[in-house]
């Protein structure tokens, strides 16, 4: 459980005798960041005739402008820069932790892997959400957990249960992301350790449990590189359902 640790790399003096800890975990969201912002301004360029690199960047945004227009409509084009900073920001963060950056002694940190982080990316969501149903629809936004033509008797059971699934969402948002980068980076972590107690063992152990947990490694780090991508999708996509119930209510429902 060592590469999950937070640790102070140093602290930063704040005045009068209060420091600021600097972090493994905040210097690999900059470092995810800065990745982030080169990929970006390399396909920015706007040439008429996009090489590979702009392009890239043109399908990125294309795909989360089709999610959006999906899930929200004409409006959706509205939250496109938050949706898709989130996406790429999660995107980048997940497969910056996958490097195999330990070759050349640097340790990446996979900050997804922590629920502080996923827990205020779901938040975000959470605040734009509210944010958005109360400035679009005023009071009218709680009609969201009353469904259209509902007997009352029926209504005093089905308010709470919807309201009680709204307030999980950025639980299960967080919960998601978190577990789903743990799971997988313990799991590279337990077969990295088979290989390295079984050649210590002796090459006989080595070749019978060393050579298929190689195996086994490669298949789960190709894996591990789609689920960060499917993870960060999932998050994008309810992340548009929640605002496209905010903006429309029950309209579409």
């Amino acid at each position: 459980m060592h590469q999950f640790e937070v640790q102070t790399l140093f602290d930063i003096p704040l005045g009068a005798e209060r420091v600021l800890p600097f972090t493994n975990s905040a210097l690999w969201m900059i470092v995810s960041a800065v990745v982030l912002w080169v990929f970006m301004l390399g396909g920015m360029r706007r040439q008429t005739v996009p090489g590979r690199w702009q392009m890239a960047v043109e399908v990125f945004t294309n795909f989360i402008d089709r999610l959006l227009a999906a899930n929200i409509g004409t409006e959706g084009r509205k939250y496109l820069p938050y949706v898709f900073s989130l996406f790429m920001f999660i995107l980048f963060a997940n497969i910056v932790g996958l490097l195999p950056l330990g070759l050349v002694g640097l340790h990446p940190f996979t900050v997804t892997s922590h629920f502080t982080v996923t827990g205020v990316l779901a938040i975000l969501s959470f605040s734009i959400v509210l944010v958005v149903g109360f400035w679009k629809h005023g009071l009218r936004f709680f009609s969201l957990f009353a469904p259209k033509g509902t007997p009352v008797p029926v209504l005093l059971l089905v308010a709470p249960i919807e309201f009680v699934s709204f307030m999980v969402r950025p639980f299960s948002l967080a919960l998601r992301l978190f577990v789903a980068m743990t799971a997988g980076h313990i799991l590279l972590k337990v077969l990295a350790g088979f290989i390295i107690s079984s050649a210590n063992a002796g090459p006989g152990w080595g070749l019978l449990v060393g050579i298929p947990s190689g195996a086994l490694m490669v298949g789960v780090s190709a894996l591990e590189l789609l689920v960060a991508g499917v993870q960060a999708y999932v998050f994008a996509l309810l992340t548009s359902l929640y605002i496209n119930d905010a903006v429309h209510l029950h309209d579409h429902h």
